[in-house]
């Protein structure tokens, strides 16, 4: 583990599941072998064993996706592409195993309307003191205005606000960007800091809970689906949406593909690239709307 979290730079959740993973594929194999699992046995392993152990999990108790599965053989093919380079374990059947085919999935994002539909119910919910209602929308104004990860939202340090004209944001795999601030963006972090009762260190995290602690994802999670039941959205609308809109109404907007990959914290075009098909989707919908030989 210590490999991907140092050197892959991988998140804490990426690492639990790539632990939860191996521990499933190697008691397998000791059971399917029927005897303890060795450095001579991972050697030895063939590609007919991996493949039994992923149809194993593919008609289980509980079946695994697709997607699901290429995360498994993705965990299995670094950790042996790690024995091999560490502990001079080489076993090249695991070139000869295949992963699922898996259905590229496309971005969904909601439409302008919605995104500010979600922020405005935030700052107006009844349910809530003014200070979490500040803080509610200026996370949600982050994710759309801003395009960040509800982790990197949730990330900012109090020394980070006010925010600044150019935000630098800590992403995915320890990289670091650089992100434009809104005026709007910065407006709704203001409100929230000129409401929140708590006095903060520099070091510690800007969006607290009810009780003072950090803000979880959990419950930014949970607004966005009691919003979304209030305005009557369906079950895309998540924070992550929020995300996808930012990206899409930029292309939208005439923004290119690099500067989106950019500002998103993107590691390859290709994910960027996703967008260009939710964008003409939208553009067609227009179309066959209001076209009159359409």
């Amino acid at each position: 583990m210590g490999y991907l979290a140092h050197e892959r730079r991988a998140s804490p959740l990426t690492l639990e599941a790539y632990r939860d993973d191996l521990q499933a594929f190697f008691a397998f194999i000791e059971v399917h072998r029927g005897e303890r699992l060795s450095l001579a046995v991972l050697s030895d392993l063939s590609a007919a064993e991996v493949r039994a152990y992923m149809a194993h999990r593919r008609g289980g108790e509980t079946p695994l996706s697709p997607r699901s599965l290429s995360r498994h053989l993705s965990a299995i093919r670094s950790f042996f592409h790690w024995a091999d380079r560490r502990l001079g374990v080489a076993n090249p059947n695991m070139a000869l195993v295949r992963g699922p085919r898996v259905k590229p999935t496309q971005p969904r994002p909601v439409s302008e309307d919605h995104a500010r539909g979600l922020i405005t119910e935030a700052e107006e919910d009844p349910d809530r003191e003014p200070w979490e209602t500040a803080r509610d929308a200026a996370v949600l104004t982050l994710l759309y205005g801003c395009g960040l990860r509800i982790s990197e939202a949730l990330g900012l340090k109090r020394a980070e606000a006010p925010l600044p004209d150019t935000l630098r944001v800590l992403g995915k795999g320890s990289k670091t960007r650089l992100v434009p601030v809104l005026p709007a963006v910065r407006a709704a972090v203001d409100a929230y800091l000129a409401e929140a009762p708590f006095r903060l260190a520099p070091d510690e995290a800007l969006f607290r809970g009810k009780r003072g602690g950090p803000l979880g994802p959990r419950y930014i999670q949970g607004l966005v689906a009691r919003l979304r039941g209030r305005l009557g959205l369906p079950d895309s609308a998540t924070p992550h949406a929020l995300r996808h809109s930012f990206a899409t109404h930029i292309l939208a907007g005439g923004g290119d593909l690099r500067s989106i990959q950019e500002l998103l914290g993107h590691a390859s075009l290709s994910t960027t690239q996703k967008y260009t098909a939710v964008d003409a989707a939208g553009l067609l919908a227009i179309y066959e709307k209001a076209h009159p030989r359409a």
